[in-house]
């Protein structure tokens, strides 16, 4: 079987040979660059470079011959712009703190201050003040809140959406374009379209890490209290993002044809560690209405499955998630409240596929031997993989300190 053939399987709850297996083919299913460094010595490549292209979680991308190693099965279009707005191109020589050599986009700007943070401006434009904080011995840039004084009378959700979303350009559509049409031409992989344009509220993008001046309410925790405190702007935001997200969502239709088997909509977090971010029913008052309706075109318009990432525990959101038309639920955080793989593949499992819930991050990946983290990811395949609606990915991105005997048993146990 082919890994576009598995994946297909997969996600139509069908019985694919093995699970398929993911590593990079989205923001939040990577691998830290630190990590991938130490993955491909235990693996034996040598040569190539290690590029990050988030330079935010600070993500690797994944080269073709660790992907051969590892028998990955996904490759995923992604933008060449990264979160700080400017593109992965021209690429430099950049050291990390724990002194790996990678290359990273020659439009960063950076300074190192005197407390030895590093900081980078937004687009690289040293006129404003930076937008990214990496701390000193750190792995992962912070964004930096650049919250104005806020006066309600100038709330403007219209100029909220214009700073932080845009619509695709010719150039943008014709890369997309060519990228799919070359992975699908050029290889078995099965493709995963990078969109993310139903992000509504995603927290990320709250403070502005690309706009050079941000403008309304950018706090992340003036934003939660804004779900609520100031219902009608949040809702409007909400408004004038899906209006614009609905047009680039057609344009990318146009872009990528059905060359994609999936399509990733969303990156907001609706669950914490104990339960939900926010209530079930301003879920179903500000995100859900939206996020059908776009769920809906994309089932009316094209054979993809849709993926939404959000974290913790989502199990008083699930029965909602399922009635707006949600395909895919990642990254599955097995350590949160309710979500044992066997409630949500005996309860769910012909409802969602599952991406991601390999094995607890929180806790085995990261502190446990490579003898636990193997035998807690092939229980967790035996419980997801039952009648397909699963594909194999650790429970978010693999971070930095995992050690290099654990990332093995874990990416391995699929395969092996």
């Amino acid at each position: 079987m082919t890994s576009r053939e598995r994946l297909r399987k997969a996600i139509h709850h069908e019985q694919p040979d093995r699970p398929p297996l993911d590593l990079g083919s989205t923001l939040v299913t990577g691998i830290q660059a630190s990590a991938y460094a130490k993955l491909k010595k235990a693996l034996g490549i040598k040569g190539g470079v290690i590029r990050v292209y988030d330079p935010f979680q600070m993500l690797a991308e994944v080269e073709e011959s660790v992907k051969a190693a590892l028998g990955i099965d996904t490759v995923g279009i992604q933008l060449p712009t990264t979160m700080f707005g400017y593109k992965n191109e021209n690429w430099k020589p950049f050291r990390m703190f724990d002194g790996t050599e990678v290359e990273i986009s020659g439009h960063l700007e950076y300074d190192v201050l005197a407390n030895g943070d590093i900081v980078q401006y937004p687009k690289g434009d040293r006129s404003v003040p930076p937008s990214g904080r990496l701390p000193k011995d750190g792995y992962y840039f912070d964004v930096i809140v650049r919250q104005e004084p806020i006066d309600e009378a100038k709330l403007d959700p219209e100029e909220w959406v214009a700073q932080t979303y845009s619509l695709y350009t010719e150039e943008e559509l014709r890369f997309i374009e060519d990228t799919t049409r070359s992975w699908y031409e050029g290889s078995e992989y099965g493709i995963v379209g990078n969109f993310w344009g139903a992000g509504f509220g995603d927290i990320a993008n709250v403070p502005g890490p690309a706009v050079l001046h941000p403008k309304g309410i950018r706090d992340p925790e003036e934003w939660y209290v804004s779900t609520l405190t100031r219902k009608d702007y949040i809702k409007a935001i909400f408004h004038h993002q899906y209006e614009l997200q609905m047009k680039n969502l057609a344009m990318y239709r146009q872009a990528v044809g059905d060359r994609i088997d999936v399509v990733v909509m969303s990156g907001t977090d609706f669950g914490s560690q104990n339960g939900p971010f926010i209530s079930p029913d301003s879920y179903r008052e500000l995100f859900k209405p939206l996020h059908k309706a776009m769920n809906d075109w994309v089932h009316k318009n094209t054979r993809w499955k849709t993926f939404y990432h959000t974290c913790g525990s989502v199990v008083a959101y699930l029965d909602d998630f399922a009635e707006a038309g949600i395909d895919i639920l990642n990254p599955v955080q097995i350590s949160a409240a309710g979500m044992s793989p066997e409630m949500l593949k005996g309860t769910y499992g012909d409802t969602f596929v599952f991406w991601g819930g390999a094995v607890d991050a929180q806790h085995t990946l990261a502190f446990g031997s490579a003898e636990q983290v193997s035998a807690e990811a092939r229980r967790n395949i035996g419980i997801f993989s039952k009648g397909g609606g699963f594909v194999f990915n650790n429970i978010h991105n693999i971070q930095a300190t995992v050690s290099v005997e654990n990332m093995m048993a874990l990416l391995k146990s699929v395969t092996s």
